[in-house]
């Protein structure tokens, strides 16, 4: 699914479309080079879930946890500043039950991250994004099928599959 995002309220609309199909441990990759909108996807989805007061970016931390919901947790990853993966075996994320992964950058963890059910790359296009949503799972795809992404496609701009 290929959508034209004119600018970042349009953002938060596939923020919010994506939360409501999001199924349980969720794991999105997130693609796009600097300032192509990763941060504001993710702070836009995770408010989406419920998550209020400061969203931070995980640049310089790695790792944000938020609580959404009774006893779940999210995990917003910025994997920017690491050299290698096996930096991501101190973070102790094998031990984390978590409801949604939202994982910039996901290239520099392979081999150290779970297998993505999304990806989105993100691509600076005039004064908004182009965003390419490719399923990796059977979840991903039934993912992508849901209503709720359905009518965001009708009501922006669907790019067309190269």
């Amino acid at each position: 699914m290929r959508l034209h995002l004119p600018d970042e309220a349009a953002t938060g609309a596939l923020a919010r479309a994506l939360a409501i199909g999001q199924p349980a441990g969720a794991v999105v990759y997130l693609h796009g080079d600097l300032g192509a909108g990763k941060s504001t996807l993710a702070r836009a989805w995770l408010r989406a879930l419920g998550v209020s007061g400061t969203v931070r970016s995980p640049t310089y931390t790695l790792v944000e946890r938020y609580p959404i919901g009774e006893g779940a947790e999210a995990l917003h990853l910025d994997l920017y500043r690491i050299g290698d993966a096996g930096e991501l075996e101190f973070l102790g994320l094998d031990e984390t039950p978590a409801a949604l992964w939202l994982v910039e950058w996901p290239e520099r963890g392979a081999g150290m991250l779970p297998p993505p059910d999304l990806a989105v790359e993100l691509a600076i296009a005039g004064a908004g994004r182009d965003a390419r949503l490719s399923p990796r799972s059977g979840r991903g795809g039934d993912w992508l099928a849901s209503p709720a992404l359905g009518k965001l496609r009708s009501e922006l701009q669907p790019l067309p599959e190269p």
